[in-house]
Protein backbone atom coordinates (compact mmCIF):
# COMPACT_ATOMS: atom_id res chain seq x y z
CA UNK A 1 0.00 0.00 0.00
CA UNK A 2 1.50 3.28 -0.81
CA UNK A 3 1.77 6.46 1.31
CA UNK A 4 -1.15 8.31 -1.05
CA UNK A 5 -3.33 5.09 -0.33
CA UNK A 6 -2.90 5.50 3.16
CA UNK A 7 -3.21 8.76 4.05
CA UNK A 8 -6.77 8.53 1.73
CA UNK A 9 -7.42 5.28 3.99
CA UNK A 10 -6.56 7.23 6.85
CA UNK A 11 -8.48 10.17 6.20
CA UNK A 12 -11.42 8.59 4.89
CA UNK A 13 -12.02 5.99 8.45
CA UNK A 14 -10.84 9.03 10.73
CA UNK A 15 -13.83 11.27 9.77
CA UNK A 16 -15.79 7.92 9.98
CA UNK A 17 -14.14 6.70 12.81
CA UNK A 18 -14.04 9.89 15.42
CA UNK A 19 -17.73 10.40 16.00
CA UNK A 20 -18.19 7.03 17.09
CA UNK A 21 -15.08 6.69 19.08
CA UNK A 22 -16.51 9.96 20.80
CA UNK A 23 -19.86 8.36 20.97
CA UNK A 24 -18.25 5.26 22.83
CA UNK A 25 -15.91 7.52 24.96
CA UNK A 26 -19.75 8.77 26.07
CA UNK A 27 -20.85 5.56 26.83
CA UNK A 28 -17.93 4.97 29.11
CA UNK A 29 -18.00 7.92 30.85
CA UNK A 30 -21.21 7.15 32.36
CA UNK A 31 -19.60 3.87 33.76
CA UNK A 32 -16.80 5.96 34.85
CA UNK A 33 -18.53 9.02 36.51
CA UNK A 34 -20.47 6.80 38.22
CA UNK A 35 -17.64 4.97 39.53
CA UNK A 36 -15.51 8.13 40.36
CA UNK A 37 -19.11 9.62 41.98
CA UNK A 38 -19.66 6.08 44.09
CA UNK A 39 -16.26 5.67 44.94
CA UNK A 40 -16.28 8.91 47.12
CA UNK A 41 -19.09 6.84 49.15
CA UNK A 42 -16.12 4.43 49.91
CA UNK A 43 -15.05 1.11 48.97
CA UNK A 44 -17.95 -1.07 49.44
CA UNK A 45 -19.89 1.21 47.49
CA UNK A 46 -17.30 0.68 44.66
CA UNK A 47 -16.93 -2.75 45.06
CA UNK A 48 -21.04 -3.70 44.86
CA UNK A 49 -21.01 -1.30 41.79
CA UNK A 50 -17.83 -3.45 40.10
CA UNK A 51 -19.64 -6.95 41.08
CA UNK A 52 -23.12 -5.84 39.82
CA UNK A 53 -21.53 -4.24 36.87
CA UNK A 54 -19.68 -7.38 35.98
CA UNK A 55 -22.86 -9.63 35.46
CA UNK A 56 -24.99 -6.97 33.98
CA UNK A 57 -22.60 -5.83 31.46
CA UNK A 58 -21.54 -9.22 30.18
CA UNK A 59 -25.55 -9.15 28.95
CA UNK A 60 -25.55 -5.51 27.73
CA UNK A 61 -22.44 -6.59 25.39
CA UNK A 62 -23.56 -9.46 24.03
CA UNK A 63 -27.12 -7.59 23.40
CA UNK A 64 -24.37 -4.61 21.39
CA UNK A 65 -23.34 -7.58 19.54
CA UNK A 66 -26.56 -8.83 18.24
CA UNK A 67 -27.54 -4.95 17.24
CA UNK A 68 -24.36 -4.97 15.47
CA UNK A 69 -25.54 -7.03 12.87
CA UNK A 70 -27.38 -4.36 10.99
CA UNK A 71 -24.23 -2.19 10.42
CA UNK A 72 -22.34 -4.95 8.08
CA UNK A 73 -25.55 -5.65 6.26
CA UNK A 74 -26.64 -2.01 5.67
CA UNK A 75 -22.92 -0.97 4.46
CA UNK A 76 -22.83 -3.95 2.52
CA UNK A 77 -26.23 -3.51 0.54
CA UNK A 78 -25.03 0.80 0.36
CA UNK A 79 -21.93 -0.14 -1.05
CA UNK A 80 -24.57 -2.23 -3.83
CA UNK A 81 -27.21 0.39 -3.97
CA UNK A 82 -29.90 -1.83 -2.60
CA UNK A 83 -32.36 0.23 -0.75
CA UNK A 84 -35.34 -1.94 -0.36
CA UNK A 85 -33.44 -4.07 1.37
CA UNK A 86 -32.01 -1.80 3.63
CA UNK A 87 -35.53 -0.64 4.77
CA UNK A 88 -36.06 -4.25 5.13
CA UNK A 89 -33.12 -4.65 7.47
CA UNK A 90 -34.01 -2.02 9.68
CA UNK A 91 -37.26 -3.75 10.24
CA UNK A 92 -35.91 -7.11 11.33
CA UNK A 93 -32.84 -5.56 12.93
CA UNK A 94 -35.58 -3.93 15.11
CA UNK A 95 -37.26 -6.74 15.84
CA UNK A 96 -34.50 -8.74 16.88
CA UNK A 97 -33.11 -6.23 19.29
CA UNK A 98 -35.99 -5.57 21.16
CA UNK A 99 -36.66 -8.92 21.33
CA UNK A 100 -33.34 -9.91 22.43
CA UNK A 101 -33.63 -6.78 24.92
CA UNK A 102 -36.63 -8.33 26.79
CA UNK A 103 -35.64 -11.71 27.01
CA UNK A 104 -31.90 -10.18 28.48
CA UNK A 105 -34.06 -7.91 30.93
CA UNK A 106 -36.04 -11.22 32.67
CA UNK A 107 -32.33 -12.94 32.45
CA UNK A 108 -30.75 -10.90 34.61
CA UNK A 109 -33.41 -10.33 37.19
CA UNK A 110 -33.66 -14.16 37.23
CA UNK A 111 -30.30 -14.34 37.91
CA UNK A 112 -29.60 -11.55 40.57
CA UNK A 113 -30.52 -13.47 43.54
CA UNK A 114 -27.73 -15.91 42.48
CA UNK A 115 -24.65 -12.97 43.74
CA UNK A 116 -25.29 -14.06 47.24
CA UNK A 117 -23.94 -17.33 46.03
CA UNK A 118 -20.60 -15.95 44.40
CA UNK A 119 -18.64 -15.74 47.79
CA UNK A 120 -18.15 -12.38 47.97
CA UNK A 121 -18.44 -9.99 50.77
CA UNK A 122 -21.75 -9.70 52.36
CA UNK A 123 -21.40 -6.20 52.25
CA UNK A 124 -20.72 -6.15 49.06
CA UNK A 125 -23.72 -8.31 47.99
CA UNK A 126 -26.68 -6.24 49.96
CA UNK A 127 -25.86 -3.15 48.05
CA UNK A 128 -25.12 -4.77 44.53
CA UNK A 129 -28.28 -6.27 44.37
CA UNK A 130 -30.61 -3.65 43.95
CA UNK A 131 -28.44 -1.64 42.10
CA UNK A 132 -28.12 -4.19 39.46
CA UNK A 133 -31.83 -4.43 39.54
CA UNK A 134 -32.46 -0.56 38.70
CA UNK A 135 -29.62 -1.23 35.75
CA UNK A 136 -31.22 -3.85 34.19
CA UNK A 137 -34.24 -1.81 33.29
CA UNK A 138 -31.82 0.53 30.92
CA UNK A 139 -31.38 -2.29 28.59
CA UNK A 140 -34.88 -1.93 26.54
CA UNK A 141 -34.27 1.77 25.79
CA UNK A 142 -30.72 0.88 25.50
CA UNK A 143 -31.40 -1.86 22.97
CA UNK A 144 -34.10 0.68 21.51
CA UNK A 145 -31.68 3.64 20.75
CA UNK A 146 -28.35 0.97 19.25
CA UNK A 147 -31.52 0.01 16.84
CA UNK A 148 -30.77 3.09 15.03
CA UNK A 149 -27.72 4.02 15.94
CA UNK A 150 -26.47 0.58 14.10
CA UNK A 151 -28.62 1.43 11.14
CA UNK A 152 -27.26 4.75 10.67
CA UNK A 153 -23.93 3.91 11.15
CA UNK A 154 -24.05 1.43 8.44
CA UNK A 155 -25.08 4.22 5.89
CA UNK A 156 -21.75 5.74 7.28
CA UNK A 157 -23.58 8.06 9.10
CA UNK A 158 -22.06 8.63 12.77
CA UNK A 159 -22.16 12.11 14.00
CA UNK A 160 -25.55 12.27 14.89
CA UNK A 161 -25.17 8.96 17.63
CA UNK A 162 -22.42 11.06 18.97
CA UNK A 163 -24.16 14.32 19.73
CA UNK A 164 -26.81 12.37 21.63
CA UNK A 165 -24.51 10.20 23.47
CA UNK A 166 -22.66 13.37 24.79
CA UNK A 167 -25.61 15.03 25.71
CA UNK A 168 -26.97 12.14 27.38
CA UNK A 169 -24.41 11.55 29.14
CA UNK A 170 -23.63 15.02 30.51
CA UNK A 171 -27.43 14.99 31.54
CA UNK A 172 -25.88 11.29 33.89
CA UNK A 173 -23.62 13.20 35.56
CA UNK A 174 -25.74 15.95 36.50
CA UNK A 175 -28.46 13.53 37.58
CA UNK A 176 -25.31 11.36 39.47
CA UNK A 177 -24.85 14.67 41.28
CA UNK A 178 -28.13 14.93 42.11
CA UNK A 179 -28.85 11.62 43.52
CA UNK A 180 -25.86 10.03 44.64
CA UNK A 181 -25.30 12.90 47.00
CA UNK A 182 -28.81 14.60 47.65
CA UNK A 183 -28.72 17.72 46.19
CA UNK A 184 -31.49 20.24 45.26
CA UNK A 185 -33.44 18.91 47.31
CA UNK A 186 -33.42 15.14 46.44
CA UNK A 187 -33.02 12.44 49.31
CA UNK A 188 -29.31 11.37 49.27
CA UNK A 189 -29.68 7.68 47.03
CA UNK A 190 -26.06 6.47 47.23
CA UNK A 191 -25.51 3.73 45.07
CA UNK A 192 -28.99 3.47 43.50
CA UNK A 193 -28.83 7.17 42.63
CA UNK A 194 -26.19 6.39 40.33
CA UNK A 195 -28.72 3.42 38.82
CA UNK A 196 -31.58 5.36 38.52
CA UNK A 197 -29.51 8.13 36.65
CA UNK A 198 -27.92 5.66 34.16
CA UNK A 199 -31.34 5.06 33.81
CA UNK A 200 -32.95 7.99 32.53
CA UNK A 201 -30.40 9.23 30.53
CA UNK A 202 -30.55 5.57 28.62
CA UNK A 203 -34.42 6.36 27.83
CA UNK A 204 -33.48 10.03 26.54
CA UNK A 205 -31.05 8.54 24.29
CA UNK A 206 -33.17 6.06 22.74
CA UNK A 207 -36.10 8.58 22.60
CA UNK A 208 -33.63 11.55 21.11
CA UNK A 209 -31.89 8.99 18.36
CA UNK A 210 -35.40 7.46 17.42
CA UNK A 211 -37.15 10.84 16.75
CA UNK A 212 -33.65 11.89 14.74
CA UNK A 213 -34.05 9.02 12.12
CA UNK A 214 -37.65 9.17 11.57
CA UNK A 215 -37.91 12.42 10.84
CA UNK A 216 -34.42 13.39 8.89
CA UNK A 217 -34.51 13.84 5.53
CA UNK A 218 -31.33 11.31 4.89
CA UNK A 219 -33.75 8.34 5.73
CA UNK A 220 -36.56 9.18 3.95
CA UNK A 221 -35.29 7.62 0.61
CA UNK A 222 -35.55 3.93 2.93
CA UNK A 223 -39.37 4.36 3.68
CA UNK A 224 -38.35 2.79 7.10
CA UNK A 225 -41.51 1.04 8.53
CA UNK A 226 -42.16 -1.48 11.27
CA UNK A 227 -44.61 -4.69 11.32
CA UNK A 228 -44.33 -8.37 11.59
CA UNK A 229 -46.09 -9.26 8.61
CA UNK A 230 -43.04 -7.82 6.63
CA UNK A 231 -40.32 -10.47 7.79
CA UNK A 232 -38.65 -12.81 6.67
CA UNK A 233 -37.58 -15.87 8.17
CA UNK A 234 -34.15 -15.61 5.40
CA UNK A 235 -33.43 -12.39 6.53
CA UNK A 236 -34.17 -12.87 10.49
CA UNK A 237 -31.70 -15.52 10.43
CA UNK A 238 -28.52 -13.96 8.64
CA UNK A 239 -29.23 -11.30 11.39
CA UNK A 240 -29.28 -13.72 13.64
CA UNK A 241 -26.41 -15.49 12.19
CA UNK A 242 -24.37 -12.60 12.39
CA UNK A 243 -25.47 -11.13 15.71
CA UNK A 244 -25.33 -13.88 18.07
CA UNK A 245 -21.85 -15.13 17.61
CA UNK A 246 -20.92 -11.39 17.87
CA UNK A 247 -22.61 -11.36 21.19
CA UNK A 248 -20.66 -14.06 22.28
CA UNK A 249 -17.75 -12.88 21.36
CA UNK A 250 -18.18 -10.00 23.62
CA UNK A 251 -19.49 -12.32 26.07
CA UNK A 252 -16.09 -14.01 26.55
CA UNK A 253 -14.06 -11.33 26.40
CA UNK A 254 -16.35 -8.75 28.97
CA UNK A 255 -17.13 -12.19 30.61
CA UNK A 256 -13.42 -12.89 31.25
CA UNK A 257 -13.32 -9.41 32.69
CA UNK A 258 -16.26 -9.80 35.11
CA UNK A 259 -15.12 -13.42 36.13
CA UNK A 260 -11.80 -11.85 37.00
CA UNK A 261 -13.80 -9.16 39.32
CA UNK A 262 -15.41 -12.17 40.90
CA UNK A 263 -12.04 -13.91 41.57
CA UNK A 264 -11.05 -10.80 43.05
CA UNK A 265 -14.07 -10.82 45.20
CA UNK A 266 -12.35 -13.75 46.67
CA UNK A 267 -9.45 -11.73 47.52
CA UNK A 268 -11.01 -9.28 48.99
CA UNK A 269 -12.74 -5.76 49.14
CA UNK A 270 -9.48 -3.45 48.44
CA UNK A 271 -8.97 -6.10 45.17
CA UNK A 272 -12.35 -5.86 43.66
CA UNK A 273 -12.34 -2.06 44.04
CA UNK A 274 -8.63 -1.95 42.66
CA UNK A 275 -10.08 -4.39 40.20
CA UNK A 276 -13.07 -1.89 39.41
CA UNK A 277 -10.68 1.09 39.25
CA UNK A 278 -8.37 -0.68 36.42
CA UNK A 279 -10.62 -1.72 34.40
CA UNK A 280 -13.11 1.27 34.64
CA UNK A 281 -9.88 3.24 32.91
CA UNK A 282 -9.17 0.14 30.56
CA UNK A 283 -12.45 0.90 29.25
CA UNK A 284 -11.89 3.78 28.02
CA UNK A 285 -9.20 3.07 25.62
CA UNK A 286 -10.61 -0.01 24.89
CA UNK A 287 -14.03 1.63 23.98
CA UNK A 288 -12.70 4.14 22.04
CA UNK A 289 -10.86 1.46 20.34
CA UNK A 290 -14.08 0.07 19.25
CA UNK A 291 -15.10 2.88 17.22
CA UNK A 292 -11.87 2.26 15.23
CA UNK A 293 -13.21 -1.42 15.36
CA UNK A 294 -16.61 -0.31 14.03
CA UNK A 295 -15.40 2.02 11.35
CA UNK A 296 -13.36 -1.01 10.14
CA UNK A 297 -16.50 -2.87 10.07
CA UNK A 298 -17.85 -0.34 8.10
CA UNK A 299 -15.22 -0.15 5.62
CA UNK A 300 -14.93 -3.27 4.99
CA UNK A 301 -18.26 -4.52 4.16
CA UNK A 302 -18.84 -1.24 1.82
CA UNK A 303 -15.96 -2.07 0.48
CA UNK A 304 -16.72 -6.11 -0.06
CA UNK A 305 -20.39 -4.85 -1.59
CA UNK A 306 -18.40 -2.93 -4.07
CA UNK A 307 -16.37 -5.81 -4.86
CA UNK A 308 -13.33 -4.00 -4.24
CA UNK A 309 -11.23 -6.20 -2.45
CA UNK A 310 -7.70 -4.57 -2.99
CA UNK A 311 -9.11 -1.35 -1.27
CA UNK A 312 -11.12 -3.82 1.48
CA UNK A 313 -7.29 -4.67 2.60
CA UNK A 314 -6.14 -1.34 2.65
CA UNK A 315 -8.80 0.20 4.79
CA UNK A 316 -8.50 -2.45 7.10
CA UNK A 317 -4.90 -2.51 7.35
CA UNK A 318 -4.69 0.77 7.75
CA UNK A 319 -6.96 0.58 11.12
CA UNK A 320 -5.08 -1.59 12.33
CA UNK A 321 -2.15 0.91 12.42
CA UNK A 322 -4.28 3.51 13.38
CA UNK A 323 -5.31 1.76 16.76
CA UNK A 324 -1.79 0.39 17.36
CA UNK A 325 -0.85 4.28 17.44
CA UNK A 326 -3.69 5.06 19.41
CA UNK A 327 -3.08 2.29 22.36
CA UNK A 328 0.51 2.91 22.60
CA UNK A 329 -0.07 6.59 23.63
CA UNK A 330 -2.85 4.88 26.06
CA UNK A 331 -0.33 2.57 27.40
CA UNK A 332 2.56 5.33 28.08
CA UNK A 333 -0.90 7.06 29.80
CA UNK A 334 -1.68 4.33 32.27
CA UNK A 335 2.09 3.34 33.27
CA UNK A 336 2.87 7.01 34.10
CA UNK A 337 0.16 7.90 35.44
CA UNK A 338 -0.71 5.03 37.49
CA UNK A 339 -1.07 6.45 41.06
CA UNK A 340 -2.49 9.61 40.09
CA UNK A 341 -5.74 8.53 38.28
CA UNK A 342 -6.84 5.81 41.22
CA UNK A 343 -7.09 8.86 42.96
CA UNK A 344 -9.38 10.96 40.96
CA UNK A 345 -11.92 7.66 42.32
CA UNK A 346 -11.41 7.05 46.03
CA UNK A 347 -8.90 8.66 48.72
CA UNK A 348 -8.23 4.99 50.48
CA UNK A 349 -4.47 4.37 50.11
CA UNK A 350 -4.22 0.57 49.77
CA UNK A 351 -7.01 0.80 46.68
CA UNK A 352 -4.98 3.52 44.87
CA UNK A 353 -1.43 1.12 45.27
CA UNK A 354 -2.86 -2.04 44.00
CA UNK A 355 -5.15 -0.16 40.95
CA UNK A 356 -1.71 1.77 40.01
CA UNK A 357 0.03 -1.77 39.65
CA UNK A 358 -2.73 -3.30 37.93
CA UNK A 359 -2.67 -0.08 35.78
CA UNK A 360 1.48 -1.17 34.49
CA UNK A 361 -0.16 -4.71 33.43
CA UNK A 362 -3.35 -2.71 31.73
CA UNK A 363 -0.55 -0.47 29.99
CA UNK A 364 1.01 -3.42 28.61
CA UNK A 365 -2.33 -5.23 27.28
CA UNK A 366 -3.38 -2.03 25.59
CA UNK A 367 -1.87 -3.40 21.85
CA UNK A 368 -3.18 -6.48 21.87
CA UNK A 369 -6.67 -4.97 23.14
CA UNK A 370 -6.80 -2.61 20.10
CA UNK A 371 -5.68 -5.07 17.84
CA UNK A 372 -7.77 -7.90 18.79
CA UNK A 373 -10.70 -5.10 18.56
CA UNK A 374 -10.30 -3.84 15.02
CA UNK A 375 -9.85 -7.70 14.02
CA UNK A 376 -12.66 -8.54 15.10
CA UNK A 377 -14.48 -5.35 13.27
CA UNK A 378 -12.83 -5.97 10.60
CA UNK A 379 -13.77 -9.53 10.24
CA UNK A 380 -17.42 -8.71 10.95
CA UNK A 381 -17.28 -6.39 7.80
CA UNK A 382 -16.95 -9.60 6.18
CA UNK A 383 -19.51 -11.41 7.86
CA UNK A 384 -17.07 -13.45 9.48
CA UNK A 385 -17.91 -14.21 12.49
CA UNK A 386 -18.01 -18.21 13.59
CA UNK A 387 -13.89 -18.50 13.87
CA UNK A 388 -12.88 -14.99 15.44
CA UNK A 389 -16.14 -16.76 17.88
CA UNK A 390 -13.74 -19.73 18.64
CA UNK A 391 -10.76 -17.67 18.92
CA UNK A 392 -12.32 -15.50 21.77
CA UNK A 393 -13.55 -18.54 23.19
CA UNK A 394 -10.11 -20.12 23.58
CA UNK A 395 -7.90 -17.30 24.03
CA UNK A 396 -10.26 -15.68 27.40
CA UNK A 397 -11.85 -19.16 28.39
CA UNK A 398 -9.34 -22.41 27.92
CA UNK A 399 -6.32 -20.06 28.11
CA UNK A 400 -6.55 -16.82 29.80
CA UNK A 401 -8.79 -17.42 32.97
CA UNK A 402 -7.18 -20.51 34.03
CA UNK A 403 -3.98 -19.24 33.86
CA UNK A 404 -4.92 -16.44 35.86
CA UNK A 405 -6.63 -18.52 38.27
CA UNK A 406 -3.31 -20.89 38.26
CA UNK A 407 -1.02 -17.52 38.70
CA UNK A 408 -3.32 -15.78 41.36
CA UNK A 409 -4.52 -18.72 43.64
CA UNK A 410 -1.55 -21.46 43.09
CA UNK A 411 1.66 -19.56 43.08
CA UNK A 412 1.03 -16.75 45.30
CA UNK A 413 0.33 -13.43 42.63
CA UNK A 414 -3.20 -12.61 44.13
CA UNK A 415 -4.50 -9.48 42.17
CA UNK A 416 -1.46 -9.43 39.83
CA UNK A 417 -1.86 -13.20 38.70
CA UNK A 418 -5.46 -12.73 37.46
CA UNK A 419 -4.32 -9.89 35.40
CA UNK A 420 -1.33 -11.16 33.40
CA UNK A 421 -3.88 -14.08 32.92
CA UNK A 422 -6.47 -11.45 31.15
CA UNK A 423 -2.77 -9.70 29.46
CA UNK A 424 -2.05 -13.26 27.88
CA UNK A 425 -5.56 -14.09 26.82
CA UNK A 426 -5.65 -10.48 24.65
CA UNK A 427 -2.57 -10.95 23.10
CA UNK A 428 -3.39 -14.65 21.99
CA UNK A 429 -6.63 -12.69 20.31
CA UNK A 430 -5.07 -10.65 19.04
CA UNK A 431 -2.30 -12.35 17.00
CA UNK A 432 -5.07 -14.67 15.91
CA UNK A 433 -7.54 -12.37 14.72
CA UNK A 434 -4.92 -10.04 12.85
CA UNK A 435 -3.39 -13.45 11.12
CA UNK A 436 -7.17 -14.33 10.13
CA UNK A 437 -8.20 -11.13 8.65
CA UNK A 438 -4.41 -11.15 6.25
CA UNK A 439 -5.16 -14.70 5.38
CA UNK A 440 -9.41 -14.11 4.25
CA UNK A 441 -8.65 -10.66 2.85
CA UNK A 442 -5.86 -12.37 0.55
CA UNK A 443 -8.16 -15.23 -0.52
CA UNK A 444 -10.38 -13.05 -1.23
CA UNK A 445 -8.13 -10.98 -3.37
CA UNK A 446 -7.13 -14.38 -5.14
CA UNK A 447 -10.26 -15.06 -6.25
CA UNK A 448 -11.47 -10.97 -6.95
CA UNK A 449 -13.22 -11.31 -10.47
CA UNK A 450 -15.07 -14.98 -9.56
CA UNK A 451 -17.33 -15.65 -6.84
CA UNK A 452 -16.73 -14.19 -3.62
CA UNK A 453 -17.56 -15.94 -0.65
CA UNK A 454 -16.55 -15.94 3.09
CA UNK A 455 -15.85 -19.06 4.80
Amino acid sequence: MGISNFKDNFSRTFYLAYPVMLSQLGQVLVGVADSMMVGRLGAVPLAAASLANSIFFVVLMFGIGISMAMTPLVAMSDGKGKVKRISRLFNHGFTINMAGGIMMFFLILMASPFLKHLNQPEEVVILAIPYLAIITFSLLPFMFFQTFKQFAEGLSQTKQAMYITIFCNAVNVFLNWVMIYGNLGFPALGLNGAGWATLISRIMMGLMMAYYVWNSKRYKPYSLSLGFKKLSFPMLSKLIKIGVPTGFQFIFEVGAFSTAAIMMGWIGVTALAAHQIAINLASISYMMASGLSTAAMIRVGNQLGRNDIRTLREAGFTVFVMVAGFMSVAAVIFIVFREFLPSLYIDDASVIQMSATLLIIAGFFQLSDGIQVVGLGALRGMSDVRVPTIVTLVAYWVIGLPLGYILAFWFGMQEIGIWVGLLIGLTVTGIMLLYRFHKLSQRLLLKHGSNISVA
